[in-house]
């Protein structure tokens, strides 16, 4: 059985599968004669939760997903459900000196993960900010800064996208479990399980999280076929999506997209329980800070800088 629901405002007993069962049952009862109403509810609505399935129920619910999504968007869709690797905790280190605010990190993002492109969804939002005044107040910075050439001089730039948090907020919103911090750290969403609430994203206070108002729109030869149940497969209208340290990639031993189309070299990625990674070495021997480290969020999202420039 599902587990129940948490943080329920009325207290009442319910579990997942019994809102959307009685839910459902209710839309198809007004459209199907009674006794025909139990089979309007599919396969996808009464799925487990990820992390109760186990491994032969998991691949037959990917085999479902990958035939749904094939006939959906006319391409042949793989989707991994790769494991968190033992002795594994993602980080990120972002250098802010090096930052020129070109936002090819976000495109690389966008074409890795999926996102829509009309309406635009974009995991990762770059603020642009004026030297000398109050850049940490991120509700009130720019993201809609459109120059001709970047860097702009009196400006420095600062990506913010999904922190992973180590005590993350988020998922202590969520009322149907649907999103969970993995082993190696990932926050991760199912969107097989997300009623599109939007609870979460009232918690988060990076403003990371983004909601699917329509249907997705990915070009066709755009489309990334290679994709994770957990990450980025494509997603559907109403649900929730965030950056998960592209974790069809990371997995595997690859960099996130957009470390790998940074020009500049600002983004770093690795292991913080390996003494002898990048990360751990930024942070030990860096001024880093955290964003709003006063929430007791625990961020695994460091930033730093390494040159004389000054904010």
């Amino acid at each position: 059985m599902s587990k129940k629901i948490r943080n329920n405002p009325l207290g009442l007993k319910l579990n997942r599968r019994t809102f959307l069962q009685g839910a459902l049952t209710g839309i198809a009862a007004s459209a199907l004669p009674f006794e025909n109403a139990d089979a309007f509810i599919g396969e996808a609505f009464l799925q487990k939760h990820f992390k109760e399935m186990t491994d032969e129920e998991i691949k037959r619910v990917i085999g479902r997903l990958e035939k749904e999504a094939s006939l959906e968007w006319r391409k042949e869709i793989r989707i991994s459900a790769s494991k968190p690797k033992p002795g594994v905790k993602f980080g990120y280190g972002l250098d802010l000196s090096r930052c020129i605010g070109c936002r090819k990190c976000v495109s690389a993002c966008v074409r890795e993960n999926n996102q829509s492109r009309t309406p635009q969804v974009q995991w990762i939002s770059v603020l642009r900010f004026k030297k000398g005044e109050k850049w940490i107040d991120l509700e009130n910075s720019e993201k809609y800064y459109n120059p001709k050439l970047v860097p702009e001089e009196g400006h420095f730039y600062m990506p913010v996208q999904c922190q992973q948090c180590e005590n993350p907020p988020c998922v202590k919103a969520c009322p149907t479990q649907a999103t969970w911090k993995d082993a190696d750290g990932i926050v991760v969403i199912d969107y097989n399980w997300c009623i599109g609430c939007r609870y979460c994203m009232a918690a988060c206070p990076y403003g990371a999280r983004r909601f699917n108002w329509a249907k997705p729109n990915i070009p066709q030869d755009e489309l990334n076929t290679e994709t994770h149940y957990l990450g980025n497969r494509p997603r559907y209208k109403g649900v929730v999506e965030k950056c998960t340290f592209c974790i069809q990639r990371t997995r595997a031993g690859k960099y996130p997209a957009c470390v790998e189309a940074c020009p500049v070299g600002a983004r770093k990625f690795g292991n913080l329980l390996d003494p002898k990674s990048e990360i751990r070495y930024l942070i030990e021997n860096k001024r880093v800070f955290r964003l709003k480290e006063d929430l007791n969020t625990e961020p695994k999202f460091y930033y730093f800088f390494i040159s004389s420039t000054k904010a």
